[in-house]
């Protein structure tokens, strides 16, 4: 299963401190911004989402035919693909997609230990 970049989702009580504290991690912003209340910060092909206010806890999130730089990939699995083979795996979702559509969609679990996680296609 070819589940796209990866990243951490990570709700922060003060976006500018969180910023400014992964900037001297080595991250750079790369998407988003204050105003808009999230910022995606990145260093090499380590990614991580800023979010204040959007969300609670933490999230595992993969972007199904998008690489780390939210480029393109030509050859990915599509999220109705990776949907059904969940379901044939025996993992419940908390949030499906339609089978008979295309595009952009996501779909949520929870892993044994009640993470989050979203697989997000924005294609």
């Amino acid at each position: 299963m070819k589940l796209g970049a990866f990243s951490i989702s990570i709700s922060v009580k003060d976006l500018v401190k969180s910023k400014e504290f992964y900037e001297k991690l080595g991250f750079s912003a790369f998407a988003g911004s204050i105003e808009q209340n999230y910022i995606i910060m990145k260093n090499e092909n380590a990614l991580i989402g800023l979010f204040q206010g959007m969300f609670e806890g933490n999230i595992l999130t993969f972007n199904p035919g998008w690489d780390e730089n939210a480029n393109n990939i030509e050859n990915f699995d599509d999220i109705r693909e990776i949907q059904k083979q969940l379901k044939i795996s025996g993992l419940s979702l908390t949030s499906e997609v339609e089978d008979n559509t295309s595009g952009a969609a996501s779909i949520m679990l929870t892993d044994p230990d009640g993470n989050m996680i979203l697989l997000d296609q924005h294609r």
